[in-house]
């Protein structure tokens, strides 16, 4: 890639400013200078990759080992009358994954501004196809994180991944056509894992999305191996700096986690510890049966879609559940919302070891609409249990899932 750089100034920027002090051995999490990363990077059009009104572009990243880097992106709007401003979506892929022009088109298509960017130095072709990496890229992604700890905490992935989607923020929010005050953030595995730690850095956004992704990889996730074979030493000093636990008490802004309860990289009693630490609002969307992956899945769950229209078109929001509990074998919750309630079901599991494993039913609760109610006896043998309650557009909110110590 022949581009113009213009970087000596960016690369002093990034590496003399007094507020880009950054996590030292034994401290908790990393900083990022974001008096810097609040402007809207250069941008480098790629005509060549651009295709069916999608915008194929670069723009500057922050220096590796000293190098400038540029990062490959994908950028859509719906056509607009003069002066219109519309919402806007930041879309992070996750592990194996890049900048995809359907899910961009797919945010386009509901009325947005969408912009997916590439967080591990590669160039995408559109699909979900591989990816090869290019030139300029940062430091390689997701796994290769795990035997960067030598490295300085700024040339390491996640530092310049976190770095990659302030800057697409950045970068949106500097167009005519995106009304900066309506951008929310949703990412994908290891996208939604990025998006965990962004909401507690860029404060920007007004609602973040994960999907799949939490933290508490140390205590539970598919990455045990990884950690062991680290040792214990370097396991906490990445645990220390990059799990999403360490970030997320500072997250302000509303937060919609939506996943399956049989995932097989983040489980779900990782995933509770994650959505607990935010102060801000929450809402869960936990499908049982749901895939993990790019093409379908991670891209396209309506609640995102809904959330989103809520809280930037006026939309109707998710049901609400605002208190969950357990008597004897009778477990309910209380709800609240504008749409018409289709059904609540309460699913459970009767087996326990790995969450990846466990076997989900699920019976028709009890329902009293006008009380905003809803109970159901426990099976015998119930392990775990969770509420969904789904609306007349199909659309689930969850409650949270409890586990069954004892049995009366």
């Amino acid at each position: 890639m022949n581009l113009p750089y213009h970087f000596l100034g960016f690369i002093l920027l990034y590496s003399l400013s007094p507020t880009t002090a950054l996590g030292t051995e034994g401290e908790r999490g990393a900083r990022w200078n974001l008096r810097a990363l609040y402007q809207a990077p250069k941008v480098y059009d790629d005509p060549g990759r651009s295709v069916d009104g999608v915008r194929a572009l670069f723009y500057e990243g922050l220096p590796w080992k000293g190098k400038p880097t540029h990062v490959f992106a994908y950028y859509g709007a719906p056509k607009t009358e003069p002066g219109k401003k519309v919402p806007a979506m930041v879309l992070v892929h996750g592990g194996g994954g890049s900048a995809y022009i359907p899910w961009v088109k797919l945010w386009v298509s509901r009325g947005y501004a969408a912009i997916a960017m590439d967080t591990c130095g590669c160039v995408s072709s559109g699909g979900f196809q591989e990816h090869p990496r290019h030139a300029d890229g940062g430091p390689p992604g997701w796994d290769a994180s795990f035997t960067q700890l030598d490295e300085g905490i700024q040339d390491q992935w996640t530092y310049h991944a976190v770095a990659d989607i302030i800057l697409a923020n950045s970068l949106i929010r500097s167009f005519p056509e995106v009304d900066s005050q309506r951008i929310g953030l949703t990412g994908i595995s290891w996208g939604g894992y990025l998006a965990c730690i962004t909401s507690g850095v860029d404060a920007r956004f007004r609602f973040v999305a994960p999907v799949y992704g939490c933290g508490f990889l140390g205590d539970n996730s598919v990455w045990g191996d990884s950690f062991h074979a680290m040792g214990e030493e370097k396991a906490k000093r990445w645990l220390g700096l990059w799990d999403p636990s360490v970030y997320l008490p500072k997250t302000k802004m509303p937060m919609l986690w939506v996943t399956g309860p049989n995932d097989f990289a983040y489980p779900m009693d990782s995933l509770q510890k994650s959505y607990r630490l935010p102060s801000s609002a929450r809402t869960l969307s936990i499908r049982p049966g749901m895939a993990h992956g790019h093409g379908g899945p991670g891209e396209n769950p309506e609640e995102i879609h809904a959330m989103a229209d809520a809280l930037f078109k006026g939309g109707s929001p998710l049901t609400m559940v605002t208190s969950q509990g357990r008597n004897g074998d009778t477990v309910w919750l209380t709800f609240a919302g504008s749409r018409p309630i289709a059904k609540i079901e309460l699913n459970y599991t009767q087996d326990l070891g790995p969450w990846q494993t466990r076997v989900w039913k699920n019976i028709p609760a009890g329902v009293d609409l006008r009380r905003g109610q809803a109970d159901a006896i426990l099976p015998k043998g119930t392990t775990v249990y969770f509420f969904n309650i789904i609306d007349d557009r199909g659309l689930v909110a969850s409650s949270e899932h409890v586990a069954v110590t004892a049995r009366g």
